[in-house]
This record gives structure tokens, C-alpha cells and sequence, in this order.
């Protein structure tokens, strides 16, 4: 067997399983709406603010009949599920991933989904949400952040609200990208306004239920 057809063997198998993530995906999710997606650090420790604020808004717009989608595994996807698993009313579900370290699916998933490929699991995290909670996290959730708003930017994606959470954490981001990419003229400011920086609950919550509304925020 030649290198090219052994690459063409891995590149088929590969497009055979994403094809499998995304329908089983399609067929969970389809008809669960409205969904909130928070993103977030599965290095966040259970006693940290930003996990009691997690689990506290989850729990909000879980009791107000909101799905809301994480991660699923530890840290801040922990908290999201755990929050709305206690609010009842919505759904809380997890989009895991098989990594050889960190990830373990948390206990508090009513519909668990699982993915080999980080390329279906954020395509889900995108299709199927209608606004993106961003807590403090890793690359991991600085990668999806960055995704999200590549796809609203290029209208690849439906316009959705982003917020990310605790101006104290996502300030110094927040400025370098004025100072330097907008300076620079490699983002324009009016995707600056892409996304909103929140501090406290109340505030996330309420630019959830406004863009739920169809209200602009």
C-alpha cells in the first residue's frame, strides 16, 4: 500500500465518524429548543466564584424551561450541567470528548453525547445553540470562543449573542484586541461588538432572555 493510499484510508475513516458525531447530534438535538451553550475551564475548581455563578445561572435559565449545553466533563461544564440539572425545567446536556487526560463525563447530563473529533463537537455547540455563555477557561475555551465568532463574523453562523463572563478575567483580551488587532485594522470595531463582557448573573441572564425574544442586545 502506497503513503497516498494510506492517507486516503485515515482521511476516510475520519470523514466516516465525523458524518456519525454530527446525525447522532442531529438526531438528539434537533427538536430541543431553545438551547444555551456555556463554555468554560475543566480545570475550574468546585470552591471558585466562577463555578457558584456557572451553576447559578444554568440554574436560571434552566428554570425558565432553557436547555443548557456544555462540555459535560469537570470544572465549569460541571457546573452548567449541575445547574441545570437542578432547574428542572430544561434540558442539560453534555457534548463530551475523548481525550487521554482531564476529560470525564460529570453526573448531572440528561442527554449525554460523545465525540472523538473537536471539529463535530464545536459544529454542534454552533448549530444547535441560540446564545454562548463564555466563563473563565483554557485554550480550550478560548478556541471556541475564537470559533463562534469567526462563524457570526463571516455569516457562516447564524447571529447569536456571546457573553463572556467576569470582566476582571477577559479584560486584558479585551484590550490587546482593541489596542492591537483593531488598532492594526485586523478586526473592525464594529466586530468588536460581536460579543458583550459581563459581570454578575442578572446580566448574563438578561441578554439570554432578550435574544431568545428575537429582542437586539
Amino acid at each position: 500500500m502506497t503513503q497516498a493510499q494510506d492517507c486516503q484510508i485515515v482521511h476516510s475513516r475520519i470523514g466516516h465518524r465525523l458524518h456519525v458525531e454530527l446525525d447522532a447530534a442531529k438526531r438528539r438535538l434537533e427538536d430541543i429548543s431553545p438551547i444555551v451553550t456555556i463554555y468554560g475551564g475543566a480545570r475550574v475548581a468546585a470552591t471558585d466564584p466562577y463555578y457558584a455563578a456557572t451553576t447559578q445561572l444554568a440554574h436560571q435559565l434552566s428554570a425558565r424551561g432553557i436547555a443548557v449545553m456544555s462540555g459535560g466533563g469537570p470544572g465549569i461544564m460541571e457546573a452548567a450541567n449541575k445547574g441545570a440539572k437542578s432547574g428542572e425545567q430544561g434540558l442539560s446536556i453534555g457534548l463530551n470528548i475523548t481525550l487521554a487526560h482531564e476529560q470525564r463525563p460529570n453526573a448531572y447530563q440528561d442527554i449525554e453525547l460523545s465525540f472523538e473529533h473537536f471539529s463535530s463537537r464545536k459544529a454542534t455547540f454552533c448549530k444547535y445553540a441560540a446564545a454562548f455563555v463564555v466563563m473563565p477557561g483554557g485554550f480550550g475555551t478560548l478556541d471556541e470562543l475564537f470559533e463562534v465568532l469567526t462563524l457570526i463574523q463571516t455569516a457562516k453562523s447564524r447571529s447569536a449573542p456571546v457573553i463572556l463572563y467576569g470582566r476582571k478575567f477577559w479584560q486584558g483580551l479585551v484590550t490587546w484586541m482593541q489596542d492591537v488587532m483593531v488598532t492594526r485594522g485586523l478586526v473592525s470595531s464594529s466586530e468588536m461588538q460581536l460579543f458583550d463582557v459581563v459581570d454578575t448573573v442578572d446580566e448574563a441572564l438578561l441578554l439570554c432572555e432578550q435574544a431568545l425574544r428575537g429582542e437586539p442586545v
